[in-house]
């Protein structure tokens, strides 16, 4: 079990004044079964306006406006997070059940791609025969190893806009490009699967009380009998250094950050700050 203090940090800096801008925020991690938010907040400044709700994909979601002329634009969210213990994983769905029309059905919005998930066909070749050979929770799990082994991370080499096939033709991408792939060629054979954002303290050896530049994470979600998670950036479970924010189709669905501005180009910086308090 961990407790993680996180800082999100987003500073916009406009060329020129901005009369109004409209945004979202998802910055709030989930209150799940494996974690608790003891404590979270996201602070705006300059505000108008500020409404709360939880969307669809049930992400907390903070809703905000800023009427009033202004050259730069503040979103922090601070969260304290306890993350428990999981019971060790057990398989329950055989690929008979998998592919029956029940859960066909109930899980069908994490079975489709779209334009940005779908997945070369080399790729889909490559799950296909390794389905043919495991179990549908070996295969999952195969596949990931197989893209953390033939990618490389590579921070700035994709945008948010990016089609996971982009990334595959590169052998380069970020973690939201890890994520869509192995969502993409999971759903190609049948295996329900999720994109999920969140954070991830990327140093499993740090003191107590010491803060580290932590990252802004994206990982996968596959169901077979329950829903696992795994990391395929990193090529490991998904453990007590890692804190669900949503879990939606794909990053368009639940970005951190979203929305309109009437006005000039914007310069961006953004920082998370993580830190391990017991």
């Amino acid at each position: 079990m961990s407790t993680l203090k996180i800082e999100h940090r987003t500073e916009f800096r406009y060329e020129a004044e901005i009369h109004s801008s409209y945004n979202e925020a998802r910055l709030t991690p989930a209150w799940l079964t494996r974690q608790r938010v003891l404590d979270s907040r996201v602070d705006v400044s300059p505000l108008s306006w500020s409404t709360g709700y939880r969307d669809y994909w049930e992400c907390d979601v903070l809703a905000f406006e800023v009427l009033q002329p202004h050259q730069s634009l503040s979103v922090v969210g601070s969260s304290l997070v306890e993350i428990l213990p999981q019971p060790a994983r057990t398989e329950r769905a055989s690929w008979d059940t998998l592919h029956g029309p029940r859960f066909q059905d109930l899980l069908c919005e994490y079975l489709d791609n779209s334009e940005v998930t779908e997945p070369p066909e080399e790729l889909a070749e490559f799950a296909r025969e390794t389905a043919g050979k495991l179990s549908p929770d070996a295969t999952a799990r195969a596949v990931c190893d197989y893209l953390h082994d033939q990618m490389k991370y590579v921070p700035g080499s994709t945008n948010v806009h990016s089609a996971a096939r982009e990334a595959w033709e590169d052998r380069s991408g970020v973690c939201q490009d890890f994520a869509q792939l192995a969502a993409g060629v999971l759903r190609s054979i049948g295996i329900p699967a999720r994109y999920v954002s969140g954070y991830l303290h990327p140093k499993r050896d740090a003191a107590i009380g010491e803060t580290v530049q932590g990252e802004s994470h994206a990982w996968v979600e596959w169901w077979s009998g329950e829903w696992t998670g795994f990391d395929p950036t990193n090529d490991r479970e998904v453990g007590d250094h890692h804190v669900i924010v949503g879990r939606a189709r794909e990053y368009s669905d639940i970005p951190p950050l979203s929305g309109v501005v009437a006005g000039s180009t914007e310069h961006l910086d953004v920082t998370v700050s993580i830190t391990q308090v017991s």
